[in-house]
């Protein structure tokens, strides 16, 4: 847990001994290679600043600071890239930000009492957060403003704190929404064509070691895609419009993925001018160009590989160019997003009877109970502060918990040098709408690049408008970072060393469940014909069950590097699991490469290959739920090994051979 010692062997081979921080905090403190949205960076300064402006040119400082405090919510909760994706994103949480602070308003002052309700509400919006990524960020803001009405006075009466805030939040939403008319459908657009580059670069990778990594790239790719153009595709029915176009030409490049794990097992690189191909049709795709169907001058196919890319290419480009794809052959690949009351029953099912859904609110509640008990029996003045940082720590889908505690401790350090920089020489007034500006727009730019950096850039503009609420200038400085490592202090133990599922991680059981996932697949893939009503049927089959995986196991990806910034053991488990779940992936690349070939030519494989490597990969699922450590098993598989499933059956001994060393 604590620094690690690495020898720096110098010149006569004396080793010298060197301090290094812990990989887990290296890595967290690593900018991403995120790109900056700009438009976003000068939506943020103006979104703060402008209702600054207004409340000093009014004589009503409060009442713009507060509008301000809704921006920032807003700031923080425009993740999305479809525009009427970002409405739900912006819009909800303001609703549950105004019931948030109207809740905290009515407690102001009331000790116990005060307890008592942060803490049922931090259950609630525990809960809530398990629902998906808008109920997380209306989670998230329902705490915060419940703990700011609790912690900060409120203009009198109750309802101008939550109209204000509520104001700032619909302004940047305002701001977000003036680009609609000049890039609607563009965002839908460029995923597609993202998608159709990542593709591009799959195929050139095929043969080469970068081809895992490019593959990664194309699920994620995909998966962004799918949900950005299905999302609107629920709430457009027309069977002209543009996006049964855009989902068209999404669905036809399911099979070019396909043919790439085959063309990748031929063990050399495709001929160049197949990926060139490819990204013309990505750019024909962004702007939205219809026409003749180019020549494509492609290599002669021979193998079922090359045949199966060749098909899948050729097809991708009539449908890229025809101009009207036909809408009643256009399935969604993926089901469509179930309506909205199915959704809303779904997820009400979730809340009140998932057991993750109570030990998340719990944990939430527990720890600003404890945060808001402590405050009520030490004198701490304006120590709203301690649940906030308990809040934005316990996020469970913002990263590792204690990886977080630490990283918020070091970020609100640095943001307050800024702060009190700001506090201390900047006068109180029309200044502050300039350094607000400045201050606003590091937030997305800095946000980007890591946890830490985003609350480096935060923490000055809450003090800041935290000052213009309860004008301590200077003297807020000292107090909040005392209480950010007593709120940090409280989430490391009643957050994280309490709970066993902290440190005992269950990766297992979700990769366990990816393995069974691909055994399925492969029985879909190869155990027998007309399973599913005919051989359309089947394929679609094997496609939604295809890219089902590959999301499963992106989340399963995303969970193991969380883990991977914990502190051993679990740390350490991860990294030696990791090598696990790449085997997987791999997996379900042969099993698709020898379903193209089939399609292609190649002679099915017998009933009992099929079955053996069914039984070994749910023995390997098996494996994984019932030990804490992996340990090598030798696999009975036996068949002709240039039959279609030779390749396959390498990878299940591969996966089954992975161990770790006891203990």
């Amino acid at each position: 847990m604590g620094a690690q010692l690495d020898v720096d062997k110098g010149p006569g081979g004396r080793g010298r001994v060197r301090l290094a921080p812990p990989q887990w905090l290296v890595s967290g403190l690593r900018p991403q290679s995120t790109p900056i949205v700009w438009p976003g960076v000068a939506r943020s300064g103006i979104a703060l600043a402008a209702p600054l402006a207004v409340g000093f040119a009014t004589d009503q400082p409060t009442y713009g600071a507060l509008v301000s405090m809704g921006a920032l919510s807003g700031v923080i909760g425009d993740t999305a890239d479809a525009y009427r994706m970002r409405v739900f994103n912006i819009a909800v949480p303001q609703l549950f930000g105004a019931l948030g602070v109207t809740l905290g308003t009515l407690v102001y002052g009331e000790g116990w009492f005060a307890v008592a309700a942060l803490t049922l509400v931090a259950l609630v919006s525990g809960m809530i957060s398990s629902i998906g990524a808008v109920a997380s960020v209306s989670g998230l803001l329902l705490l915060l403003n419940a703990v700011v009405g609790a912690g900060l006075p409120m203009p009198s009466p109750w309802w101008k704190a939550p109209l204000l805030l509520s104001l700032g939040g619909l302004f940047v939403l305002l701001l977000t929404l003036l680009g609609w008319p000049l890039r609607n459908r563009v965002p839908e657009r460029t995923a597609v064509a993202s998608t159709y580059r990542a593709v591009a670069d799959l195929l050139e990778a095929a043969g080469t070691p970068a081809y895992d990594a490019r593959r990664q790239a194309v699920t994620q790719s995909l998966n962004q895609a799918y949900d950005l153009v299905l999302a609107r595709r629920t709430r457009d029915h027309g069977r002209r419009s543009p996006l049964v176009r855009l989902l068209a030409q999404l669905n036809v490049v399911i099979p070019l993925v396909e043919a790439a794990p085959a063309a990748h097992l031929r063990g050399r690189p495709l001929p160049p001018e197949i990926p060139a191909a490819v990204r013309e049709l990505a750019t024909a795709v962004e702007r939205a160009h219809t026409g003749p169907v180019p020549d494509l001058a492609l290599p002669e196919a021979a193998a079922p590989s090359e045949r199966a890319v060749d098909a899948a290419l050729r097809h991708a480009a009539v449908v890229v160019h025809k101009p009207d794809p036909d809408p009643y052959n256009v399935d969604d690949r993926l089901g469509r997003p179930a309506a909205l009351r199915i959704r809303v029953r779904r997820g009400a099912r979730n809340v009140l009877f998932s057991q993750a859904s109570w030990r998340y609110g719990l944990r939430l509640a527990l720890c600003i109970g404890l945060a808001q008990a402590l405050v009520s029996l030490v004198a701490v003045e304006r120590s709203y502060w301690v649940a906030l940082t308990v809040t934005f720590v316990l996020k469970p889908d913002f990263g590792s918990v204690f990886s977080r505690a630490v990283l918020r401790a070091l970020g609100t350090a640095v943001g307050l040098v800024t702060a009190a920089a700001v506090l201390a020489e900047v006068p109180r007034g029309w200044w502050d709408v300039p350094v607000m500006v400045v201050l606003a727009a590091l937030i997305p730019a800095f946000s980007a690049k890591g946890y830490a950096f985003q609350t480096a850039a935060i923490t000055p503009v809450i003090l800041l408008l935290s000052d213009l609420l309860n004008h301590q200038g200077f003297g807020l400085v000292l107090p909040r970072l005392w209480d950010s490592l007593i709120g940090c202090g409280i989430s490391l133990v009643a957050g994280y060393l309490l709970w066993p599922e902290s440190w005992h991680t269950r990766i297992g059981d979700r990769l366990a469940d990816a393995v069974v996932d691909a055994a399925g697949y492969v029985e879909c893939a190869f155990g027998g014909e007309g399973r599913f009503g005919g051989e359309g049927q089947d394929q679609a089959e094997r496609v939604r069950r295809r890219r089902r995986i590959y999301r499963d196991l992106s989340v399963v990806r995303s969970e193991f590097q969380r883990a991977l910034t914990e502190p051993p053991p679990t740390g350490a488990r991860a990294a030696a699991w990791w090598p696990l779940v790449v085997a997987v992936e791999r997996i379900v690349d042969a099993t698709t490469a020898a379903r193209v070939r089939v399609n292609h030519g190649a002679a099915p494989p017998a009933e009992e290959e099929v079955a053996a490597a069914v039984r070994e990969l749910r023995g390997l699922a098996d494996g994984l739920r019932a030990s804490s450590t992996l340990v090598e098993v030798r696999a009975s598989l036996t068949g002709p090994e240039e039959g279609v499933l030779g390749p396959l059956r390498q990878e299940v001994r591969a996966a089954r051979a992975i161990a770790s060393p006891r203990g």
